[in-house]
């Protein structure tokens, strides 16, 4: 690798932890407690002021349960595969689906029995874009003043600043996809017809 492309690749992982840090919804103090990593050394190493080293890296890979090459975007090897490692946010599962932080973000999210409870849901906005395609169990998704219950096959798109909160409403864990666009891109999906159909 040449030095100038050395040097891009470090400047790099300074944005790209600060995003995948934000997909997460993680503060920097909860990231220092959970890798014995200094609030400043974290803060200086997502602004580019401090040189990542593998001491560094390593850590902060399994914090976020990604592959070390995602934090320093590896080049690619040929295998288009994701190799996901779920996480637990907020008493959910989350198995990302899409390797690079930031722009549009896939996961599979798990909600346990009783989660969000039965009652008023608090609804949070913010920017994006959302969509969900439930694959087992029942969704309660609030939107401002409706309330939807969804099932396995179907599919819900709302802009996020729309106000905005989700429950499991059955018995059994609900899991779905999840698409998320941060700067709030419409979600086109494309399919083909089966041949012969």
């Amino acid at each position: 690798m040449a030095d100038d492309d050395f040097a891009s690749v470090l400047t790099a992982v300074g944005p790209r932890l600060r995003a995948l840090r934000r997909e997460r919804g993680t503060t920097l103090a909860q990231l220092s407690e959970t890798t014995g990593i200094s609030l400043s050394t974290l803060s200086r190493l997502e602004s580019g002021q401090r040189k990542p080293t593998l001491e560094l890296l390593l850590p902060l890979a399994r914090a976020h349960g990604v592959q070390l090459d995602v934090l320093v975007d590896a080049p690619a090897t040929g295998d288009p595969r994701v190799h996901p490692r779920p996480f637990t946010r907020h008493g959910m599962t989350f198995i990302p689906l899409t390797r690079q932080p930031g722009g549009l973000i896939a996961y599979k999210q798990v909600m346990p029995p009783g989660h969000g409870g039965s009652g008023e849901l608090e609804q949070r906005v913010h920017e994006g874009y959302e969509w969900l395609y439930v694959l087992a169990g029942r969704l309660r998704l609030v939107l401002g003043e409706h309330d939807f219950v969804l099932t396995a096959g179907e599919v819900a798109e709302f802009d996020t600043r729309t106000p905005h909160a989700w429950a499991n409403a059955g018995a059994e864990p609900v899991e779905f996809l999840s698409l998320f666009g941060k700067q709030g891109e419409r979600m086109h999906v494309r399919a083909r017809p089966a041949a012969g159909k």
